[in-house]
């Protein structure tokens, strides 16, 4: 075969498996088998090995995956990914249907969607090639996952001939069907390791692992829901995602009634009323309604407020309920040593997934419900990770379950008597460096992104460590050698460099995240970043009294006593001061005291708006710099409403009211560099 026919055969092949591939994931319809299809694609692998020059950027081999991201790159948001406002009652629907025909003059033409259950995405597309997708982040800026995206069977890689513009962005929900959910968790329950809690947390966690070809393996699907652009020619939203159909987007289907325009009020609440019912019949998880003003003339018109459209809203479903039976009850122990009460269901299916498990969250909670092992029992699952026990069916408790649950004395783990201190919900195991799950809890905060971001850790990889004996304590990560590492099961030389290398790395995280990833009680990541603003070493803060602590900014008596029951500790000391010797930051470096003004010490701001110069985030960042304070809503204490574009109207109107001086950015930067 010459290169001409080689190359004619590739971009024959190509072509022709992305018409399969977006027939089978998109229209979900096959023209050929999958043994055609299979025989198709090795043929153009093969011609691919012999003629890479050739090799298309949309070819459905490059969905494999392979590209490892040690890092995701943080990038701006060219249109802002705001978040819509809900609502939770058909008179509130009536209320957003009111204000806006306060603006809007004429007919109002409605379109209603269904709210998927995943990751919100960006999709920006050049020469209707994917260039580039990223998360929603904060709305302000997002990950680049372009890498993992690109293995999403219904998102083009390549669009199909069309007028599209030659550069925009679309928007929809990366999820996880039930169907691929319950698969993946089959997979990790046969291989011994936890599961996933429900499919928007598996599409998160998959979206944002290192390994694209382990993505590719996760079944992961897409719907896109939103156009933008600057050049874009359709009057309406619905025109433009019908149009983004032809191009080979995976929209809502109108044929299925994932999408319907409405005209009035009462097709909306046909459309909710359906969907409320029908959510069960999918096989992918929705939570509630999108309603948006059809007329993209008529959203420019509405605007936006700081944090959502004016001209959009989201009807949240109410969480659903079941019965089941309450088998038994079990007692979790985290990480700073709080024991959470579990109940063990009979499996029952609840909201797309089977429910085995439910919160009871404390022995407070338990006896106010009067929940006792062989009732049956309520449970809701609203946005809760794990299920919660509403109620007692009381009607079918049996005569075996006279007695109330009392809660367990002793730890579940290592057998130490429980405390509960005066005014706290929760009993606690006091063995903090004798009880495994708290010992293996703390190492797996410390190594958390939010901590020091260890590359190459993970909760597995800790277990191994802790169960081999070679890390009971967090100080241990840092005496690890390669040596040691490599005799472990499925640990190879890369592996194993990775680890060390982010052990070695992570002696450039600030002092704050440091202080945070020790894992204090009580500590956060707010709470670590005041105290080390505040005593701006190790040394000054181990040293500070009770009323040199409560003194700090919002650090209460409960935090105060914290640090000083922590710092009172020799073995804590010790694991302190083996950290410092392998060059950890416990002190605020010089550049970060030099930022450190008092221009606006006892200043409160409240921030709203969207702003040219800096995110809010930055912004947030200058005012604590500056001594100042963030706050998040206008009240008399306030000092200065710092405001931006589409301001909030709720929170102008009562500055207004109170009097609170209102400035705009360039006013703001006036004042920390004067």
């Amino acid at each position: 075969m010459t290169n001409d026919q080689a190359k004619q055969k590739i971009e024959e092949l190509t072509l022709e498996l992305q018409e399969h591939n977006y027939n089978y994931y998109v229209l979900n319809t096959s023209l050929i088998s999958d043994y055609d299809f299979d025989v198709m694609l090795e043929e153009l692998s093969n011609l691919e090995q012999q003629f890479p020059q050739y090799i298309l950027p949309e070819s459905p081999t490059q969905r494999v995956g392979g590209e490892i991201t040690k890092k995701f790159k943080a990038v701006k948001h060219k249109y802002p990914m705001l978040s819509l406002s809900n609502s939770y009652s058909m008179e509130e629907i009536v209320d957003f249907d009111n204000r806006i025909k306060k603006t809007i003059d004429g007919e109002i033409e409605y379109v209603s969607e269904l709210k998927y259950d995943g990751v919100a995405i960006g999709l920006t597309y050049i020469n209707g090639r994917l260039e580039r997708a990223v998360t929603r982040g904060d709305g302000i800026q997002g990950d680049d996952v372009t890498a993992n995206v690109k293995t999403i069977r219904s998102i083009p890689l390549k669009l199909k001939e069309g007028t599209y513009p030659q550069e925009f962005e679309i928007r929809g929900e990366i999820f996880l069907s039930s169907t691929a959910f319950q698969k993946l968790n089959d997979e990790k329950a046969k291989n011994g390791e936890p599961l996933f809690a429900n499919p928007r947390n598996a599409a998160s966690g998959t979206l944002k692992m290192q390994d694209s070809s382990i993505v590719a393996k996760r079944g992961l699907d897409c719907f896109l829901y939103n156009l933008s652009g600057d050049n874009l020619s359709f009057l309406t939203h619905y025109e433009s995602l019908m149009q983004a159909k032809q191009w080979g987007f995976k929209v809502p289907n109108p044929e299925k009634n994932y999408i319907k325009k409405c005209n009035n009020l009462e097709d909306i609440f046909h459309f909710i009323d359906y969907w409320n019912t029908e959510r069960n019949n999918l096989d992918f998880d929705i939570d509630g309604v999108v309603l948006k003003a059809n007329s993209f003339i008529q959203q420019r018109q509405l605007g936006f407020t700081a944090k959502s459209p004016r001209w959009a809203v989201a009807y949240k479903f109410k969480p659903q309920q079941v019965s089941t039976l309450l088998e038994s009850i079990t007692y979790q122990v985290g990480r700073t040593g709080a024991i959470t009460p579990v109940a063990n269901l009979k499996p029952v299916l609840l909201a797309g997934t089977v429910v085995k498990r439910a919160s009871l969250h404390n022995a407070d909670q338990i006896e106010k419900l009067d929940v006792r092992v062989g009732d049956t029992v309520f449970v809701e699952k609203g946005g809760e990770i794990i299920p919660k026990i509403l109620g007692v069916d009381f009607s079918k408790r049996k005569d075996y379950s006279l007695f109330p649950t009392e809660f367990i004395e002793k730890c579940p783990e290592c057998n130490t008597s429980l405390v509960r201190k005066e005014g706290e919900a929760q009993h606690y195991c006091p063995n903090e460096t004798g009880c495994p799950p708290q010992i293996k809890g703390k190492i797996e905060h410390f190594i958390s992104r939010k901590a020091m971001n260890i590359e190459g850790l993970g909760a597995e990889t800790i277990e191994m460590l802790y169960k081999s004996g070679l890390v009971n304590n967090i100080a241990d990560l840092y005496e690890l050698k390669k040596e040691q590492l490599l005799t472990l099961e499925r640990m190879a030389e890369k592996s194993v460099q990775n680890i060390l290398e982010g052990l070695e790395a992570s002696n450039s995280i600030p002092f704050e995240r440091v202080l945070f990833a020790l894992g204090i009680r009580f500590v956060g990541e707010t709470v670590a970043k005041k105290l080390a603003r505040h005593f701006q070493n190790m040394k000054n803060l181990m040293q500070a009294t009770y009323e040199q602590l409560i003194a700090v900014e919002e650090i209460g008596e409960a935090i105060a006593n914290s640090l000083l029951s922590h710092f009172s500790d020799k073995r804590n000391l010790e694991i302190i001061s083996r950290l410092k010797s392998k060059g950890l930051k416990f002190e605020l470096q010089e550049e970060e005291l030099i930022e450190k003004t008092k221009k606006l010490e006892g200043l409160t701001f409240v921030i709203s708006g969207v702003f040219n110069k800096f995110s809010r985030d930055q912004l947030k960042v200058l005012i604590e710099t500056n001594s100042g304070k963030n706050v998040g809503s206008v009240s008399s204490k306030t000092n200065f409403l710092l405001a931006g574009e589409n301001l909030g109207p709720a929170k102008l109107e009562k500055a207004q009211k109170l009097g609170v001086k209102i400035i705009n950015e360039d006013e703001f930067i006036l004042m920390i560099t004067n």
